[in-house]
């Protein structure tokens, strides 16, 4: 992979495939079938959906381990596979960090190169980015991501890099209807300026806003997400979550396919999570979906309206350049 890559329209999360510590159980609520994630994976292969995301940090490896396992099922097929995986820098620099970080995951998912490698967080970024460099150059990693950085960070994390001849090649931060404030909008224009690809996370807010939760039908069980978007939460959501549903019965398709197309259409690369073969074939449907910029007026007003902003814990609050 180069700078000249062909991005799809969507990558595909693997954020709720794994187990244990920030697995699918704690996070989402419940614990995923590996057969039914398997067939998931190639419901989403023969969908066309070839560039995976996932991270060490997804159930600790776990989700990098199963996600191997399917590449290897899938024999052929497999091959045209794209790897996006993500390190989590320490609190404190070690050298060799990121290094021994990608050798694991590559390990894990049984490949020699990470196509996308991101760094989950800017801690320590300068010295991180510069061994990112030297892996770049090593044919290590074909392309440096920067996840969850502000706008300072990431001008200062491509001066560095241009120093050496190279450039950020992609941006990952939380983006959707509800998270797309000064700050967003703000790294999406320097990336559209600047010809990077901006990967937008988060896209359906863990499922608050693909239709199937409201205030009267919340997330059941305890998780991150069902603290997250609460009861309350989902009431001011409701006349958005409404809108979603409505604009979806006029496209003939699902609310969460409004959610991604709106997405889309504001120049992202979404990165959705599957864990069902229905929902990689659902995914496909947004391939026929164009939002007319009422649509999308009428869906940012109302999500305006609801004066619900989401961030997460893990997000950084305060540039550390």
């Amino acid at each position: 992979m180069d700078d000249k890559f062909d991005f799809p329209a969507c990558a595909v999360g693997t954020w709720a495939w794994g187990e244990g510590a920030n697995g699918s159980k704690m996070v989402f609520g419940g614990k995923r079938d590996t057969v039914t994630l398997k067939n998931a994976f190639s419901a989403a292969l023969k969908n066309g959906f070839t560039l995976w995301d996932t991270a060490e940090v997804y159930g600790m490896g776990s989700s990098e381990r199963l996600l191997a396992e399917c590449i290897r099922e899938a024999g052929d097929m497999g091959r045209n596979v794209l790897i996006s995986t993500k390190h989590m820098p320490l609190k404190k620099y070690s050298p060799g960090e990121v290094r021994s970080a990608l050798l694991g995951s590559l390990d894990r998912l049984g490949v020699s190169r990470a196509d996308i490698f991101w760094l989950h967080l800017p801690r320590n970024f300068r010295q991180n980015v510069n061994e990112c460099a030297e892996l770049v150059n090593e044919g290590r990693i074909g392309l440096i991501g920067l996840s969850n950085f502000d706008l300072e960070q990431i001008i200062a994390a491509d001066k560095q890099l241009r120093e050496k001849g190279l450039r950020v090649g992609a941006v990952q931060n939380h983006f959707s209807l509800i998270r797309r404030d000064t700050e967003q909008l703000k790294i999406l224009d320097w990336c559209h300026e600047n010809h990077v690809p901006y990967f937008s996370y988060m896209v359906l807010e863990q499922g608050a806003l693909s239709g199937k939760y409201d205030d009267e039908h919340p997330i059941k069980g305890i998780s991150m997400r069902s603290i997250r978007y609460n009861k309350r939460v989902l009431k001011k959501l409701r006349p958005l979550i409404d809108e979603l549903r409505e604009t979806a019965h006029d496209h003939g398709c699902k609310p969460a396919h409004i959610a991604i197309s709106w997405a889309i259409a504001k120049g992202t690369v979404p990165i959705v999570g599957i864990t069902k073969p229905s929902q990689a074939e659902e995914l496909a449907c947004t391939r026929g979906i164009t939002l007319s910029s009422e649509e999308i007026s009428r869906l940012e007003a109302l999500a305006d309206r609801s004066g619900i902003v989401s961030k997460g814990i893990w997000e950084p609050k305060i540039s550390n350049v």
